[in-house]
């Protein structure tokens, strides 16, 4: 039997109940791709003989991972401790199992992709891992076949401009990560919080869009800042003095819902306040009041750069290259799984001001490391804050089956931090020169 939710303390403590002692910290790797035909380079539709629906189930055939339906539609994939689900343009996610260090995370990238490739490249099919889709309009972009994503489409243009954009165009990696108290939680929320834009720009990987310059470093990054403010953005309350689960939960309650779930439909509930759910006044189901699923529901709506459920969810990074997507987990555990990294990380960032903070994420965006804060390029930041994470990955001391610690995948990073132009910006100039435009040059180099 559901458990009604009757009061907010039971909202606040169903945050709080994340809390865990560090040796049960986990580390939780997400990551997203495009999915497109090699012949013609266009997105995959959903039906068809190579169609997203065909690729679920041979891939489920291929891992013997459960199909997630939504009435007679495939939707996802469901593994034993980890799953696969689409987007709505059709991106691909992995949501990666809690695992204990980043080699076993970088491990399950892999088998991953392999098994992914092993499907998919009988039927013509390949996976494009970039932050935003370099070619295609949004026109061309399928749709996928979940009711939450039809109220989505409906309500997302009545609060910005991007939001459609945003839905069918951008792919990210994320990590999930884990924190030991409510005072443990504020200051991983604050430290990654203020320095997402950092990550922002040294996994910049969209500078592309229809086939022209973005203008962007990342314009993945600048979408979500004209896709729905009421639930995004770098959530200055965080940095206030006695931040603590009470007070995000107050931040949930004021964003606006999208649906509510009853017997297996989903019931448009856009723009309607939980508040008035919790009253049992909810316009759409008049009455009665909501459960705490409702409430885990109602949790992933929200897209702060950080989000905070059971665990603490790093937002800032486009998707790429199979090396950086095992760099994610990599620069965030070595900056929040040590308490001296900690420390020193919010040493980097502490003195910006809330007006600062605002023009740097719009900035990294953009201008990627040649943004500035505090007297100081991304560059120069970015530079210090992978020794931080360096030193404290060296200090977690974990080796894996090649007989290297964790500071291995972070080369990659610190190899694109010295040059000061990032990856998106380096796609660009390669498209226009190297590969003169030709949108399969670009397709092969940027596959997996």
């Amino acid at each position: 039997m559901a458990t009604t939710i009757e009061s907010k303390d039971q909202l606040t403590a169903y945050l709080a109940s994340g809390c865990k002692p560090k040796d049960q910290w986990r580390i939780g790797t997400e990551h997203e791709k495009f999915v497109f035909c090699e012949a013609g380079l266009g997105p995959v539709p959903y039906d068809g003989e190579r169609g997203i629906r065909a690729i679920l189930e041979a891939l489920s055939q291929e891992t013997g991972w459960a199909l997630m339906m939504e009435g007679d539609h495939p939707i996802g994939l469901k593994g034993e401790r980890a799953s696969v689900s689409l987007e709505p343009g059709g991106q691909c996610e992995l949501s990666g199992a809690p695992l204990e260090i980043v080699h076993e995370t970088c491990d399950e990238v892999h088998r991953h992709l392999d098994a992914v490739k092993k499907v998919c490249e009988p039927m013509g099919v390949a996976f494009l891992g970039m932050g935003f889709a370099p070619s295609w309009k949004l026109a061309e972009m399928p749709h996928m076949p979940k009711a939450r994503y039809d109220i989505m489409r409906r309500y997302m243009p009545t609060k910005g401009s991007l939001g459609l954009d945003m839905m069918h165009r951008t792919c990210t990696v994320q990590v999930n990560l884990d924190f030991a108290s409510e005072a443990d939680m504020a200051a991983k929320f604050r430290t990654s919080l203020a320095l997402q834009p950092i990550a922002t720009a040294l996994f910049a990987n969209s500078g592309l869009i229809e086939g022209k310059a973005a203008g962007y470093a990342s314009y993945r990054a600048h979408i979500w800042t004209d896709t729905d403010a009421d639930r995004t953005g770098l959530l200055n309350f965080v940095f206030e003095d006695g931040f603590g689960f009470e007070r995000y939960t107050d931040y949930l309650l004021d964003v606006p819902m999208y649906f509510v779930r009853r017997g297996g439909r989903y019931i448009d509930a856009a723009g309607l306040s939980f508040r008035d759910f919790m009253r049992g006044e909810l316009s759409v189901l008049p009455g009665e009041k909501p459960t705490m699923e409702d409430w885990e529901d109602h949790l992933s709506t929200a897209f702060p750069e950080v989000r905070l459920k059971t665990f603490l969810e790093m937002r800032g990074a486009d998707s790429g290259p199979w090396s950086l997507i095992c760099a994610l987990p990599a620069f965030w555990v070595g900056l929040l799984y040590d308490d001296e990294a900690l420390g020193a990380a919010w040493d980097v960032a502490k003195g910006w001001s809330r007006e600062e903070r605002e023009v740097l994420r719009d900035e990294a965006a953009r201008y990627g490391f040649k943004a500035s804060v505090g007297g100081r390029t991304v560059r120069e930041i970015a530079l210090e804050v992978l020794e931080i994470s360096r030193a404290g990955l060296r200090r977690r001391a974990r080796i894996g089956n090649m007989k290297e610690d964790e500071t291995t995948y972070l080369d990659p990073l610190a190899k694109v931090a010295k040059t000061g132009v990032t990856l998106g910006e380096q796609t660009v100039e390669r498209f226009f020169g190297e590969f003169d435009e030709d949108v399969k040059r670009l397709f092969d180099a940027c596959k997996y």
